[in-house]
């Protein structure tokens, strides 16, 4: 994938980005629209296409906007909206943004809304991601309508003048088990970042080296990710916590649902909880850190307490025993710096701003305009890990989890392995990401070389194309697959012993798929000749056999390790001739 990037000077909004796009003339077709702050696993594929299919009936069709059904958890971010939308074609009708603190008493809904459309439906419960898919009519939309700043201007100025500008928006709901949401305060930072370590996101997951093809994190129970160069007692990780290298977290201390960054040092007797802490902190023994920020190279001297919201600036110094809640704290004044409290050379308590601005005078919600969440949310008491996920599986596992007997280790690692490499083939991924999910699994549960090679074969060989191959054929569909997945399985089976891994697995998958038993000798024909196993292993292996229990299976191999036996003896033979 090549990146373009390309700068506008003079940009001061959002409007002003799509007018400088449309007049570079450099998109012509329908594009996916989203911010830099926006974290998603979603295929918008389907979306897409969906997209081009409603343009062709409706050419005045502008935008269709993606939406994130909520969990029903009371946590205001200023990225949730209340819209109406035509039961029917999806379209747009209203858009309204929810307040950020206190909950709405009643929404105002256009009468006409109800009066020109059969059926609307009402969803309040929506999560703005800010992704969208545009149509080329999009950027003139902005170049005719100067006064379109940011998406909700758009939005709202197609809603109001729809029949004078001729153009409309529809909307699409992303389904459950596709994350997506927009990082634009620190509440949502850290909403995301735990959901992140909640694997939310998979495969946006700090295991999986998402920026390189290195593992820098080790994956431990409890969604603990370890980096290998940091120096942690185990027992100081509780659960949901990502720790980078070179960090120091000292004995007595207690960390839980927090991020660690790269050469930290914790000392003694502390209690992290929902804290993030970014690279080259240093917290002395005893502090309380709950539901806040630390900024790069900030100290915390011995005994304080920061809870409630506090956010700490780069590089500040806290001095010992000092016990702050719900503040800001800045390493130097600005000019625009209203100064609460000095608490050292490099400690300030300034006033926060965002607190005046989004307090109301009056009770009144006419106060404030409908559409626009009022206030900047801070770091706040986070909802509970597990109640009531946005991010729920779209099947009916509620239902099933009270009588599903206990999954060992040894099946998730297939399950997941075979998820990956499923996925993998109708994607035509890159093996290298295959095998950096399938070694992350491996660490995730522990697995030994010698697990890993077994259950790698059985996951290519339980793929559903062999399972149920076109026509009966499996050698093709054992053929194609390997065309993709070869060099995967390549990269676990180099030995001999990993080798009779391979043909073990190959046993397993006989008792499962006939198609394969039927032609067990050919598969295994197969793999000698693209050099995936050895003469000697398969003469290993069939010496291995029982011959009461797999008599049937060693019945079906005699003629290849016949033709095998009298191979190596000519070979031996012509050696002798040669000498």
């Amino acid at each position: 994938m090549t990146v373009n990037v390309i700068g506008g000077e003079g940009c001061r909004c959002f409007g002003d980005a799509m007018r400088d796009l449309d007049a570079k003339a450099l998109i012509r077709g329908n594009f996916i629209l989203l911010g830099a702050d926006a974290v998603t696993n979603a295929d918008l594929r389907p979306i897409f296409e969906q997209h081009k299919k409603t343009v062709k009936y409706d050419k005045g069709a502008a935008a269709t906007l993606i939406f994130k059904e909520a969990a029903t958890y009371n946590v205001r971010t200023g990225n949730e909206v209340m819209i109406a939308v035509d039961r029917q074609n999806n379209r747009l009708h209203h858009h309204q943004r929810l307040r950020l603190h206190g909950k709405e008493s009643h929404f105002e809904v256009p009468l006409e809304v109800f009066l020109h459309n059969s059926e609307v439906s009402l969803l309040h419960n929506l999560i703005d991601p800010q992704i969208a898919i545009g149509s080329p009519s999009m950027l003139s939309l902005f170049s005719d309508n100067f006064d379109f700043e940011s998406r909700d201007d758009f939005v709202r100025g197609i809603l109001i003048n729809e029949e004078i500008l001729d153009s409309r928006i529809y909307v699409s709901l992303l389904p459950r088990g596709q994350y997506a949401r927009k990082v634009n305060n620190w509440l949502t930072y850290c909403m995301v970042s735990q959901d992140v370590m909640n694997r939310w996101a998979y495969p946006l997951v700090p295991d999986m080296g998402i920026n390189c093809l290195v593992q820098q994190y080790v994956y431990m129970k409890n969604n603990i990710y370890k980096s290998r160069k940091s120096t942690v007692i185990k027992a100081a990780l509780r659960e949901n916590v990502a720790v980078q290298a070179g960090s120091h977290v000292e004995a007595g201390t207690s960390v839980s649902c927090s991020v660690i960054g790269k050469n930290c040092k914790i000392g003694k007797n502390c209690v992290l909880v929902n804290a993030f802490l970014m690279d080259g902190v240093q917290i002395a023994d005893d502090c309380k850190l709950d539901c806040c920020v630390i900024g790069c190279g900030a100290k915390v001297g011995a005994g304080s307490a920061l809870t409630e919201g506090t956010v700490v600036d780069a590089k500040s110094v806290i001095p010992s025993g000092k016990v702050l809640k719900n503040v800001i704290i800045k390493c130097a004044l600005g000019e625009d710096d209203n100064l609460v409290e000095k608490l050292g050379e490099q400690g300030f308590i300034i006033d926060d701003k965002q607190d005046t601005q989004s307090t109301y005078a009056s009770d009144s919600e006419d106060d404030v305009p409908p559409t626009i969440a009022t206030g900047i949310p801070k770091v706040a008491k986070l909802p509970p890990i597990c109640d009531e996920s946005d991010y729920t599986s779209s099947s009916d596992e509620d239902e099933s989890r009270a009588v599903t007997p206990f999954v060992d280790d040894t099946n998730i690692f297939l399950a997941e392995v075979m998820d990956s490499l499923a996925r993998g083939f109708q994607e035509k991924s890159n093996p290298d990401f295959l095998i950096l999910e399938i070694n992350s699994s491996r660490y995730a549960y522990n697995m030994s070389l010698k697990e890993v090679n077994f259950y790698v074969v059985k996951a290519i060989f339980s793929l559903e194309d062999i399972k149920e191959p076109a026509n009966q054929n499996v050698l093709v569909a054992i053929n194609n697959i390997l065309k993709q997945l070869g060099p995967v399985m390549s990269n676990y089976i180099k030995t001999e012993d990993a080798m009779l891994e391979c043909l073990r697995a190959l046993e397993d998958i006989c008792e499962e798929n006939e198609y394969v038993r039927a032609k067990i000798s050919k598969v295994v024909h197969y793999l000698y000749d693209k050099d995936f196993v050895s003469e000697d292993a398969i003469i290993s292996w069939y010496a291995q056999l029982d011959a009461d229990e797999h008599r049937t299976l060693r019945q079906s191999l005699k003629e290849l390790i016949e033709w095998l036996n009298q191979s190596s003896e000519e070979e031996d033979d012509d050696d002798d001739e040669s000498d």
